[in-house]
């Protein structure tokens, strides 16, 4: 089951909170009340956001001051914030906004569609790289948790193992040819030859730091 990206809807009124929540509700997300900046700011100690909706005027901490202790967090600096805001003082104003680490300044009254479609794409975008790390995560624990014995294990163990066997037939075809080079006069064949060998033990070498148990961390395929 996919989990669903959490969307932080940061305004004073209730009844803009009621109106943003009409519009998202079809995205099917969970959606976060705020009704100031200092509970915005508690909401994003605990919870990962995909995108926070942030009105610009509201008493005490403002939407500009409350981006800017976003943007000083290293747990929430990466989040997009959309401004939202009833009022416009002009080119001003939207480059204020744009400077406290806004991706987007929306002026009230806006366009439910483009609303929902700017905040849609913020989603998708983290949910991918939820994904992305996901995968990332069971490929590193495939690689290197090979001692718990089970499926993924297995798979990566079955992986690395036909990986070796394909290099293992290229070294042998490596050291045939540079063995009937060594014969020739061609000094750029040879040396050609003397590249080839090297980067297979430098991809052997790799392969084999995969193996579990290896240690050392390696992994990382010779550049180049």
């Amino acid at each position: 089951m996919v989990q669903k990206a959490k969307i932080l809807l940061v305004d004073d009124r209730p009844e803009n909170l009621l109106a943003l929540e009409a519009i998202l509700s079809a995205l099917d997300q969970t959606l976060v009340r705020a009704s100031s900046g200092e509970e915005a700011l508690k909401a994003l100690l605990t919870d990962d956001f995909a995108v926070i909706l942030l009105d610009v005027q509201m008493p005490g901490m403002d939407g500009f001051e409350t981006a800017a202790h976003i943007k000083r967090r290293e747990r929430t600096r990466d989040i997009p914030i959309i401004f939202l805001t009833a009022i416009n003082h002009g080119p001003h104003h939207t480059f204020r906004g744009y400077a406290a680490g806004a991706v987007d300044y929306i002026s009230k009254p806006f366009d439910p569609w483009v609303l929902r479609a700017k905040v849609s794409v913020f989603v998708d975008l983290y949910m991918k790289n939820c994904q992305l790390r996901e995968q990332a995560s069971l490929l590193r624990l495939q690689l290197e948790g090979g001692q718990s014995g089970g499926e993924d294990a297995k798979e990566a163990a079955g992986l690395l193992a036909e990986l070796s066997a394909r290099l293992a037939a290229v070294e042998e075809q490596a050291e045939a040819l540079s063995k009937q080079l060594d014969e020739s006069a061609d000094a750029a064949a040879v040396a050609t030859a003397a590249h080839l060998e090297r980067k297979l033990t430098g991809l052997r070498r790799a392969l084999d730091a995969l193996e579990p148990g290896a240690g050392g961390g390696a992994g990382q395929l010779p550049q180049g």
